[in-house]
């Protein structure tokens, strides 16, 4: 992890460990998001996306579009 200033820079290792960290955490709040949105899956498929990741999946346009559907959903929550 080497950077210029306050810029952090990830090895894919270890953005794979945060990724797994944040899935985590994340499943955890689905039970309220599902307990209010039950019929929206953008999270959970988000979440899912974010472990294939960590098990050794791309970093590409799908993780970062169920991410931004993810994001949506909840703004809209």
């Amino acid at each position: 992890m080497a950077g210029n200033g306050s810029e952090i820079v990830l090895s894919k290792q270890e953005l794979r460990e945060v990724t797994a960290f944040a899935a985590a955490c994340a499943e955890r709040a689905l039970v309220v998001f599902e307990a209010d949105q039950p019929d929206d899956s953008r999270p959970r498929d988000a979440v899912a996306a974010a472990w294939e990741f960590t098990r050794g999946g791309e970093r590409g346009k799908s993780l970062r579009d169920t991410a931004s559907a993810a994001l949506k959903a909840a703004k809209r929550s």
